[in-house]
């Protein structure tokens, strides 16, 4: 039984290095494998379970990469708080729609999401859109669109960053760098928010959560080196990563169609 639990934190440990590794050297989207690595390597064998560990995962390594992006000035406070409440009323009820659905069936709809993620980062981002910083109209447009990207982050257990950069990019009319920063105060509420409404539940595995976390703490400090030297081949990565997210969501529909 102890060995078993050892080989578990080490699973968890290294795939939480993986996702936090992949997140600080290539952006947005990493945090989508955080269920399938809890699901399918470290042992999680809950969909459920699996989804609202992640959840905790994600939300407190959102926090974390919050606090470099504030410091250098790319967070807009203003539209954080108001994206992320409408957001979080979002992210509940999504949630709790999610914890009502059939474990499999949530697996099969959260592997067309991953489709659909990496089709997004097969386009890549445009980075090069002018800063029209505010927009009018701008709270309405932040609440609306707010709501949509906490309820799928909700529904999924998913940080949802690969939703909301763009989102915010639309209802506000900042430049990206600032919408990244940004959007993870939401990704981290919208994250916190699921992690409560799935503990209520009793569908949080705490100890491999603070070993995936670890890992991923880890893992985003090696990224942020590596990040810097192989800036030039960031496209080639991104590539790849998105190959990855392919053939993992092709996994999750064999095994859960088959089932």
């Amino acid at each position: 039984m102890a060995s078993v639990l050892l080989t578990q934190a080490l699973l968890a440990i290294l795939c939480g290095s993986l996702v936090g590794f992949s997140l600080a050297l290539i952006g947005g989207g990493g945090s989508i494998l955080a269920t399938p690595l809890v699901l399918y390597v470290v042992g999680v064998h809950d969909p459920h379970v699996a989804i609202g560990t992640s959840a905790l995962a994600v939300a407190v390594n959102a926090f974390a990469n919050l606090v470099p992006h504030a410091r250098a000035g790319h967070v807009r406070w203003k539209v954080a708080f108001v994206f992320a409440a409408t957001g979080i009323l979002g992210a509940y009820v999504g949630s709790t729609l999610g914890k009502a659905v059939n474990g499999q069936h949530l697996l099969v709809l959260f592997a067309l999401l991953m489709l659909v993620v990496a089709g997004l980062m097969l386009r890549g981002r445009r980075g090069g859109r002018a800063n029209h910083y505010p927009l009018p109209h701008m709270n309405y447009r932040l609440g609306a669109v707010g709501l949509g990207a906490g309820g799928l982050s909700g529904f999924f257990g998913i940080g949802g960053g690969f939703l909301i950069v763009p989102g915010l990019m639309f209802a506000s009319g900042m430049e990206i760098i600032n919408a990244i920063g940004t959007s993870l105060f939401s990704v981290g509420a919208f994250g916190l928010t699921t992690t409560i409404n799935y503990a209520v539940s009793g569908l949080i595995d705490w100890r491999v959560a603070v070993e995936f976390i670890g890992g991923g703490i880890a893992g985003g400090w090696l990224g942020t080196l590596g990040a810097k030297r192989l800036a030039r081949t960031r496209g080639a990565l991104n590539l790849i990563f998105a190959v990855v997210i392919i053939l993992v969501a092709i996994f999750m529909l064999y095994k859960s169609l088959r089932i």
